[in-house]
């Protein structure tokens, strides 16, 4: 147990400083290319982010090809965008809060509420698509609506990247690089890649201190699939938002996660329809509908005052709270 823990702390203080690393490259990278802040945010970072969660289902199906291993894939896929809408977002508008508390500023979240809205509705149209259109009993089908979703993401960095947004600022120095005012791209690049192994590796870490944790405990691989697992995979986003709230770069943290929504609801997704029996029911349907309805309230809330914005945006983690009630209560 004591080294359980030990991974546990470990794998986290390597997500943290990764994190960190990517930020700072990600940043670089955005403002050489002269990408605007809405493609960095939603499609770079958030693409970046995501590949520790999309890694662990892959592993899950094709390495574990039993009825635990699909449920553990299945579950990995289904729980990501459910802790981003219901998780990362609330962890943007709590930040928020805590930011005008300590900096004494202003409480308004500073985002492009035109990128905002367009990955919130490319994300509810994907995921609906997946939860309740896919006919999982006719495999042709199935394969349509996985090369459909593939090809709706990417239209989705097509229009990113075409949409109006804000310039990148310039980053104060590069980490690998820090004397250099101008660093090549290509060290910036390396920063980056880097720091998604470190990421990767951090994260294996914290998945394996909290399954041995939970297993100890007596929880399920469902119960871990569902909620735990993506708690921890999670993770790059939810740090990654967080430096970029208290450094003011809101489009940016924002981005990072809706930006996430919208990969996750697809390229995985399109996985699982094709390598799973994707019969999605019971609590995993309830962990869906979850996630499109506080994605919704989310699209709601940016056309509501920005002031009213981060309160709105905390209050996603009800569902967070209410299912892991369900959960817990179904296993009892």
């Amino acid at each position: 147990m004591i080294l359980d823990i030990f991974l546990l702390v470990l794998g986290l203080g390597l997500i943290l400083i990764a994190a960190e690393l990517f930020t700072n490259g990600i940043e670089t990278i955005g403002h050489r290319l002269q990408f605007s802040q809405n493609f960095t945010g939603s499609v770079l970072a958030a693409v970046g982010t995501a590949l520790p969660e999309s890694i662990l289902p892959v592993i899950a199906i094709i390495f574990f090809a039993d009825n635990a291993g699909h449920e553990i894939g299945i579950g990995a896929i289904l729980g990501a965008p459910f802790m981003l809408s219901t998780l990362a977002i609330p962890l943007i508008g709590l930040t928020v809060l805590l930011r005008s508390f300590i900096k004494k500023g202003d409480l308004s979240l500073n985002l492009e509420e035109v990128g905002l809205r367009r990955d919130i509705v490319f994300f509810l149209f994907a995921y609906s698509v997946a939860l309740f259109i896919v006919p999982y009993e006719i495999y042709i089908l199935k394969v349509f609506t996985a090369f459909f979703l593939l090809m709706l993401y990417v239209l989705y960095v097509y229009l990113t990247l075409r949409g109006e947004s804000e310039d990148m600022e310039e980053t104060e120095h590069l980490y690998f690089a820090p004397k250099n005012p101008h660093p090549p791209l290509i060290i910036a690049g390396f920063q980056s890649i880097f720091a998604l192994f470190i990421m990767v590796g951090g994260a294996h870490l914290f998945v394996h201190g909290i399954e041995h944790i939970s297993t100890a405990f007596g929880f399920s691989p469902l119960l871990f699939s569902l909620l735990l697992a993506p708690v921890a995979t999670e993770l790059p986003e939810k740090v990654n938002s967080v430096l970029w709230v208290f450094r003011g770069k809101d489009t940016l943290a924002v981005g990072n996660v809706s930006g996430a929504m919208v990969f996750q609801s697809t390229i995985p997704v399109s996985f699982g329809i094709i390598f799973t029996d994707w019969n999605i029911e019971g609590l995993a349907l309830v962990s869906g509908i979850f996630a499109i309805i506080a994605g919704f309230l989310v699209l709601v809330l940016s056309y509501v005052n920005k002031k009213l914005i981060p309160f709105g945006f905390s209050v996603g983690i009800i569902f967070y709270i209410t299912y892991f009630y369900l959960t817990v209560t179904s296993m009892g």
